[in-house]
């Protein structure tokens, strides 16, 4: 039985905070996940490697007993297994060669884990045994909806660990924001508190608006004459068809600013971001010769004005 390193697994330092440990656990849960990598042998031992070294370094006492290890590991190895019992001087000596920390089986993880942690991480240092209660490993899953979705809310049932979850997002979800569902996760072997489950939010693109925060961006083709001449053009929103005033003279790329017409500002209601319009003047094709000589005529007229100034 060799030595697992779980910093390593997650990619972690010695020094990491439990933040940055549940971080780096998050993104390789997601990666290697089996539902994403379904067939690959490979990529559901990584899964099972990262949620025992998780289920070690995510638990502060779990971690504590762990680091303590250390050092002594070969000591305990080639003793032929055993528990380390305090002494008074607060170091370690071994004692009644069994179960390291009491117990055995565990939840699917390694002969390691199962030999130090016990059967569901119980037991620990000090003589005491397995079956100490601790929460189920967190789950992770992937919710897609659209950017209508985003901006009113939305519904989706998952089927998570064959329970089916209703789950409810609030309107102005971001893209990559994460939900935390409490009690949801995996049960405890321990008789603990089930673990929580962390759903991933992708907002898929939209071909006609780009989101930048709570602000949306658009383009609003007009024609040349509208664009000279000024008037009303339809725009569209994510609440609805709109009548934007087009002012007299309003140049191609110029953009037009509509207040509170963008996103919804996430848990504040009755707020929203802005609506950006781009103008984008399209041109007359297929011109009759009426009326080329008619634009001719303007062309002359505006050159012959221009000189006069």
């Amino acid at each position: 039985m060799d030595y697992k390193d779980y910093y390593k697994v997650l990619s972690v330092e010695k020094s990491a905070s439990q933040a940055e440990i549940k971080k780096a656990y998050r993104a390789l849960a997601k990666k290697y996940h089996p539902d994403k990598n379904k067939g690959e042998k490979g990529a559901e031992e990584k899964f099972k490697d990262i949620s025992e070294a998780y289920e070690v370094l995510g638990d502060e006492e779990k971690r504590k007993q762990y680091d303590q290890l250390g050092s002594n590991w070969r000591q305990f190895q080639n003793a032929g297994g055993g528990q380390y019992q305090r002494q008074p001087g607060g170091g370690y000596s071994q004692g009644d060669y069994g179960d390291m920390f009491g117990g055995a089986g565990g939840a699917g993880f390694s002969d390691f884990f199962e030999q130090f942690f016990g059967a569901g991480g119980g037991g620990g240092f000090g003589g005491q045994r397995a079956g100490r209660a601790t929460q189920g490993q967190d789950y992770q899953a992937e919710m897609e909806i659209s950017l209508q979705e985003a901006y009113d809310g939305t519904t989706r049932l998952l089927n998570v660990n064959n329970q089916q979850l209703r789950i409810k997002t609030k309107p102005g979800v971001t893209d990559g924001q994460t939900l935390r569902i409490n009690g949801k996760g995996g049960p405890s072997a321990g008789g603990g508190a089930n673990g929580d489950l962390y759903i991933n939010i992708r907002v898929l693109p939209d071909p006609q608006f780009e989101r930048k925060g709570d602000d949306l961006y658009t383009a609003l083709p007009i024609d040349m004459f509208t664009a000279i001449l000024g008037g009303d053009a339809q725009v569209n929103t994510l609440s609805g068809q709109l009548k934007l005033k087009i002012p007299a003279g309003t140049q191609s790329g110029k953009t037009l600013r509509l207040r509170g017409k963008g996103m919804p500002h996430y848990g504040k209601a009755g707020q929203h971001g802005d609506l950006y319009v781009k103008i984008d003047v399209t041109l007359p094709t297929n011109l009759t010769d009426e009326e080329k000589n008619l634009l001719q005529q303007l062309r002359e007229m505006q050159a012959a004005r221009t000189a006069h100034v």
